[in-house]
């Protein structure tokens, strides 16, 4: 197999494991928010990650990040690690994660947005027409639902939508420097 199908089934089947892994992360912070504070929550993820990261760059010996990666990897440490989780899961408090998962549907706009605005990327109009289309059948869906039923529900999970896509275009714009597995 040449190295540029290796990289593509690869790729192809790396994003498949996290889709498959990400379906589950709001039902599960359902669950949990049923027994535990989200704050706690937060921190229990943030620490079981970071202690798994730590290992994970002493057994490889990986590079330190220079002075100047610091700042966007707070953005990112904010954005991934502390506002989605701690956002979502105060929403899941007052919204069933069917519901919450809908909102996801928005991630691929905020992330281009803040791709453009904090990286220069320029995505392809394809792919605004899809992603405008993505967007509104959000909306129509959260409209149908009914937004009244819980606006604090519905403005945490944009919130969290916000923060995450703000880390995830951080973490692109990064990679470039920083590197990565």
């Amino acid at each position: 197999m040449s190295k540029v199908k290796e990289n593509t089934a690869q790729g192809w089947l790396n994003g498949f494991i996290g889709v498959v892994m990400f379906s589950g992360s709001l039902p599960a912070t359902r669950v949990a928010v049923l027994e535990f504070h989200p704050v706690f929550l937060t921190l229990a993820r943030a620490s079981i990650a970071g202690l798994i990261a730590l290992i994970a760059l002493l057994i490889f010996k990986e590079k330190r990040p220079e002075q100047k990666q610091i700042f966007p990897l707070l953005i990112v440490a904010i954005g991934v690690v502390v506002g989605f989780p701690l956002l979502s899961a105060l929403a899941l408090q007052y919204v069933t994660s069917a519901h919450s998962i809908v909102f996801i549907g928005i991630l691929p706009v905020a992330t281009a947005i803040f791709g453009i605005i904090r990286g220069g990327e320029r995505p392809r109009p394809i792919f605004w027409v899809f992603s405008i289309i993505g967007s509104l059948l959000v909306v129509g869906y959260a409209v149908a639902e009914g937004l009244t039923a819980s606006p604090a529900g519905d403005m945490l999970m944009l919130g969290a939508i916000i923060l995450c896509g703000l880390g995830y275009a951080e973490g692109a714009k990064l990679t470039k420097t920083l590197g990565g597995w």
